[in-house]
């Protein structure tokens, strides 16, 4: 029997915390989960969850009143919570690259987009420079940019909110990275332009072997691209699952509600399921569960040390008592 392979990216109990004035905010609580090389993993969850938050960790880039208080993110190799901010220089925008949920914020207001990408490729990309910019409109033109060649000098105030997000999507695809970090890339677009930067991502996806970890709140996004979902709830991984296994059978009852509250074609609106309550206070202490105040099946037991139980084979559950 051959060895599993290794993955090209394995998050292990991952932890981040705020320091506050109102006090200490523990936003993920022992993360865990992988992505193999050429694999779409999703993460979904209620906003709050920790999304965002575990990208950012993987990339170093927290608030500063953030620290990383436990656990590894070994990518490649190289452990992305201890490596010298050099090394991960090294990483990030080359082998390791993330599309930003908020272009406006990400991109520099003061120099031109195709300027932004020609910088990215400079630095990381095996590109000559009498190369640079020609490359840099083909970039603008995959991501459906109109008139590229025109919109190479425009700066980031002159493009609309769904120009300026293709524009990150072409920087971060820029230089073929190993593992591209996604966060909600479709945001701002249309329907149409949603599926070819879709398309586009899939594509590059298959040509190099890339992975994605795909974040988002669209449930049948999820299920139509990814390979594997990892469900967050709170700041905790609540089940891990490949996408058919996780939409036909949910195992966690946090799993079931989402998938309840997601409106499918056939469905009216006065028919979706509300998940009750809402996120638990993330400051102080907090119960093994972070789910349990919600949880219609809750019980005594689950106020032990949570367990991670492997239902089927690929499949965990973080619950005392899965569906």
């Amino acid at each position: 029997m051959s060895d599993p392979p290794i993955p090209l990216l394995a998050v292990q109990d991952l932890s981040v915390e705020f320091r506050t004035r109102a006090g200490v905010v523990h936003a993920l609580d022992r993360v865990s989960f992988d992505v193999q090389r050429g694999e779409t993993v999703g993460v979904v969850g209620e906003s709050g969850s920790g999304k965002s938050v575990t990208a950012f960790a993987l990339l170093r880039i927290l608030d500063p009143s953030a620290r990383i208080s436990e656990g590894r993110a070994v990518f490649g190799g190289l452990d992305l919570v201890t490596a010298t901010e050099h090394d991960l220089g090294l990483q990030r925008g080359r082998e390791l690259s993330m599309i930003f949920q908020n272009p406006r914020t990400a991109l520099n207001p003061i120099r031109p987009v195709g300027r932004q990408i020609a910088d990215v490729l400079l630095r990381h990309g095996n590109v000559a420079r009498a190369q640079v910019r020609r490359r840099a409109v083909e970039l603008l033109a995959q991501v459906q940019i109109p008139d590229p060649e025109r919109r190479y000098a425009a700066y980031p105030f002159q493009l609309s909110g769904g120009m300026c997000q293709r524009v990150m999507i072409a920087l971060a695809l820029a230089c073929s990275p190993s593992l591209l970090i996604a966060d909600e890339p479709t945001t701002g677009l249309d329907v149409t332009t949603q599926a070819a930067i879709m398309d586009l991502i899939r594509e590059l996806a298959e040509r190099t072997n890339m992975a994605t970890l795909l974040i988002t709140h669209d449930l049948a996004l999820a299920a139509e691209q990814c390979d594997r979902i990892v469900v967050m709830h709170a700041g905790h991984v609540v089940e891990v699952a490949p996408a058919e296994a996780l939409f036909e059978t949910p195992r966690h009852p946090y799993t079931a509600k989402l998938v309840a509250a997601t409106p499918h074609a056939a469905e009216r609106l006065a028919d979706l399921a509300a998940i009750p309550g809402g996120l638990p206070d993330l400051r102080g202490e907090l119960p093994p569960c972070r789910y349990r105040f919600r949880c219609e099946r809750y019980a005594p037991l689950c106020d032990g040390p949570l367990p991670r139980v492997e239902v089927l084979p690929g499949h965990m559950v973080a619950c005392w008592k899965p569906l």
